[in-house]
């Protein structure tokens, strides 16, 4: 009965007979890989092109929209506890491995999700809250991972601290941006404002100019799931080669990552209350 009623308004096939070509028909509409605010740069030139195959999978298995969210939140939340597993010299470049690969698998969830979801027409508000608390969780245990790994072992020190400082700003970051659709609510205006990319754009010309320059050095991207684990591998590898008695690169970017993630998190605070996303 469930998948006679899946197939019934546009003839889709069920789940159990669905074909990746089919998934990716009904469960990437035209345009995602365009939505550049929304669609990872991963997405985009690769990720989007391997779901299917794991969503087709998926459908077959019989999971639902929100086992697989549950899934990419474990994969991230355990990046961050395999990236701060004290370790030096190889066994920290292996940790540091681990972390990356289990951000991928957080990435390829993160869109197997949605196209399931779409597939089987169960797109949610819950699912939707799902996935975002998904990136704060997952954020904010590789930012805290990083500051460990810096720290070099499982204590307390001023690594860890930054550690933890970065992942306070990556969450407010995110909260900055997700508490613009609380406040139009609760204003009783529409979730998205009127004029699209230009009620993005600050109305002062040099904080426009700023934030504009900010884009396109992108220094906001290294707070990411993604990037930062790619980071963190390749400082990982660094330390290997120079030979250190302490995670010198590591600790470089721990440093680095704090100073972005501070500056970050008032520069968009900035950004939003000089655009016209509160009008």
């Amino acid at each position: 009965m469930e998948a006679d009623r899946e197939a019934a308004p546009d003839e889709r096939p069920s789940r159990r007979t669905a074909k990746v070509a089919d998934v990716r028909r009904h469960g990437q509409p035209p345009g995602l890989k365009d939505r550049r605010n929304e669609e990872h740069w991963a997405g985009r030139i690769y990720m989007r092109s391997l779901s299917p195959y794991f969503a087709w999978a998926a459908l077959r298995v019989g999971f639902s929209p929100n086992q697989l969210t549950y899934m990419m939140i474990v994969s991230g939340v355990l990046a961050g506890f395999v990236v701060s597993l004290p370790a030096t010299g190889t066994a920290a470049l292996w940790t540091a491995l681990g972390g990356a690969v289990l951000i991928q698998l957080y990435l390829l969830l993160d869109c197997v999700d949605g196209e399931v979801a779409r597939y089987l027409r169960r797109t949610s508000v819950g699912g939707v809250y799902l996935d975002r608390i998904g990136h704060y969780l997952s954020e904010v245990a590789l930012l805290t991972g990083l500051g460990f790994a810096a720290q070099g072992d499982w204590t307390t020190g001023g690594y860890v601290e930054l550690g933890l400082l970065a992942a306070l700003g990556a969450a407010l970051i995110k909260a900055e941006t997700d508490n613009v659709v609380v406040a139009r609510a609760k204003s009783g205006l529409p979730a998205d404002p009127t004029g699209g990319d230009r009620a993005l754009r600050p109305r002062s010309t040099r904080i426009a100019l700023a934030r504009q320059a900010a884009s396109m050095l992108k220094f906001h991207r290294i707070i990411g799931a993604v990037e930062l684990s790619l980071l963190i591998l390749a400082a990982a590898a660094l330390d290997v080669v120079l030979g250190t008695d302490t995670p010198a690169a590591m600790r470089v970017l721990a440093v680095v990552v704090a100073v972005v993630a501070v500056l970050q998190t008032l520069l968009h605070l900035v950004s939003i209350l000089a655009s016209r996303r509160l009008n």
